[in-house]
C-alpha cells in the first residue's frame, strides 16, 4: 500500500520577497502573478504539485501564496493582509521567505515576531540567496532563528531554481499523513474568472509605471464557452479616478489594446484554447473601500 501525504505550506513574507515567483517555479506554472512592484498578489492563490517522498510513498504539497505582509491603510489593505494570516493559520507548515539582499528589516522581524508568538511549525527560506556571499548568509539565518526556532533553513533562488529540489523533498517528507484532497492533474483551485482577472491586472502593472495600477481592480463580467471550444471573456477595470482612466486607454485606445493584447496571449497559453478577451475601464472612486469590490476579487472582508 503506497504511503500517501498531504498537507499546506504557506509562503509568507513582506512585500516583494518573491513568493509569487517562488509558486510558479516549484508548481511549474504560472499561477500567481509577477511584477517589480511591490503588493501586487492581493488574495490567497493555491499551488498543487506532486511529489514522491524518500519513504516511497506520494505527497500532494499544497503551496498557498500569500500578499505581502504590511502595514495596512485601506480597507483593500486590511484585507490583504488578513488573507496572509488567515493562510499562514490554516496551514500545516508556514515558509518564511526573506528577502536576502533586504535581510532582517523591520517588516520581516515583525512577521517573525508574530509567527513566533503564534508557536506553529515554521521553516525560514532565503530567497536571492544566489546574490548574497554565504558568509553573510549566515549572519542573517542566526539572526532569523533567534527571533524564531525554524525547524529548518533553506537558501534557494526563486529566479534560477537553485535550492528548490531540496525544499521540495523536504515538504514532501514532512508534510502529514493522509489522503491526497485534489486530483493529481490539478495545478489550482483558482476559477478560470478569478484567474482572468489577474492576468489582465498583471498587465496593468507591467504596461504601466506609475502608481496608478494600485488604484485599480479587475473584474471578469462573463467567462463564455463557444461552440467552436473558443471562450469569450468580458472584464471591466475600475480605476479610482478620471485622470487614471484616460492613462490606462491611451491615446485613441493604444495602451488598453496592448494590455489586452498581451493579456489574451497569456491566457491563450494558460487554458489552452483561443480567448477573445473585451476590456472595459470604469471610474468607480472609493473601489477600494466597498465590500462588494474585495470579495468579487477574492477577498473576505471580515471588518
Amino acid at each position: 500500500m503506497t504511503i500517501t501525504r498531504c498537507g499546506f505550506a504557506a509562503i509568507v513574507g513582506a512585500p516583494n520577497a518573491g513568493k509569487s515567483t517562488l509558486l510558479n517555479r516549484l508548481v511549474g506554472a504560472k499561477l500567481s502573478i509577477v511584477s517589480p512592484k511591490a503588493q501586487t498578489t492581493r488574495f490567497r492563490v493555491l499551488g498543487i504539485l506532486m511529489r514522491g517522498s524518500t519513504d516511497g510513498g506520494s505527497t500532494q504539497i499544497l503551496l498557498v501564496d500569500t500578499p505581502g505582509i504590511f502595514r495596512p491603510r485601506r480597507r483593500l489593505d486590511r484585507a490583504m493582509v488578513a488573507a496572509a494570516w488567515t493562510g499562514a493559520e490554516d496551514a500545516d507548515l508556514t515558509l518564511l521567505l526573506v528577502d536576502s539582499k533586504a535581510g532582517a528589516n523591520e517588516a520581516v522581524r515583525g512577521i517573525a515576531e508574530r509567527l513566533a508568538q503564534a508557536n506553529r511549525r515554521a521553516w525560514l527560506v532565503l530567497n536571492k540567496s544566489d546574490l548574497i556571499p554565504v558568509e553573510r548568509l549566515l549572519p542573517l539565518t542566526a539572526e532569523m532563528n533567534a527571533i524564531v526556532p525554524f525547524e529548518q533553513t533553506f537558501m534557494v533562488s526563486a529566479a534560477n531554481g537553485d535550492g528548490l529540489d531540496r525544499l521540495l523533498d523536504a515538504l514532501a517528507s514532512s508534510l502529514p499523513l493522509g489522503p491526497h484532497l485534489y486530483p493529481e492533474d490539478e495545478l489550482t483551485d483558482l476559477p478560470d474568472r478569478l484567474l482572468a482577472a489577474e492576468i489582465v491586472r498583471e498587465q496593468i502593472f507591467l504596461q504601466i509605471h506609475e502608481e496608478i495600477p494600485y488604484g485599480t481592480t479587475v473584474e471578469t463580467e462573463s467567462f463564455a464557452e463557444k461552440k467552436d471550444g473558443s471562450v469569450r471573456i468580458e472584464a471591466t477595470i475600475y480605476v479610482g479616478r478620471a485622470n487614471h482612466k484616460a492613462i490606462l486607454i491611451g491615446e485613441k485606445g493604444a495602451r488598453i489594446r496592448e494590455i489586452g493584447a498581451l493579456a489574451r496571449k497569456q491566457l491563450k497559453s494558460l487554458l489552452e484554447r483561443e480567448v477573445h478577451l473585451f476590456l472595459n475601464v470604469k471610474e468607480r472612486a472609493g473601489w477600494d473601500e466597498e465590500r462588494a469590490r474585495l470579495r468579487a476579487i477574492g477577498l473576505d472582508d471580515k471588518e
